[in-house]
């Protein structure tokens, strides 16, 4: 028996996606020297454990990780394919992590509102900004 649907297969995608994105951040410090062998060894090891979480939460629930990497129509896949993305070198198909990793990486603000209301009545009004950034070092 598979689950299908429900909140625990999105929020393991979501989960499967930032640790991607983590993942593209510390290979970007890498490649540019800012981060020590020890940096290094404990940022994959610790990868390594979330990787493990979430293969045993879809054994547990019974998910396919395949079924984590949500398809969004216009948008391309949620996920790139296993080991096709690598920071600053465009996947084979295009991604939101691939989107995710490069706003990250150049930042970007996002300003908006949410009207939240039921029966044509407005309830809640949220006013949202967003500050999308990596650390600088």
């Amino acid at each position: 028996m598979s689950c299908q649907t429900g909140l625990a297969p999105l929020l393991l995608s979501v989960a499967e996606l930032i640790r991607q994105l983590l993942e593209a951040q510390i290979l970007r410090r890498m490649d540019t020297g800012r981060l020590t062998p020890d940096q290094i060894e404990q940022a994959g090891a610790s990868l390594q454990a979330i990787e493990a979480q979430i293969l045993r939460v879809c054994e547990v629930l019974e998910i396919d990780p395949e079924e984590l990497n949500l398809d969004l129509g216009d948008f391309g896949k949620l996920l790139p394919q296993r080991g096709t993305y690598y920071p600053d070198c465009p996947a084979p198909q295009a991604s939101v992590l691939e989107l995710l990793d490069r706003l990250v990486t150049t930042g970007v603000v996002l300003d908006g509102e949410v009207d939240l209301g039921l029966a044509q009545l407005d309830l809640i009004k949220l006013k949202l900004r967003l500050v999308l950034t990596t650390d600088a070092d």
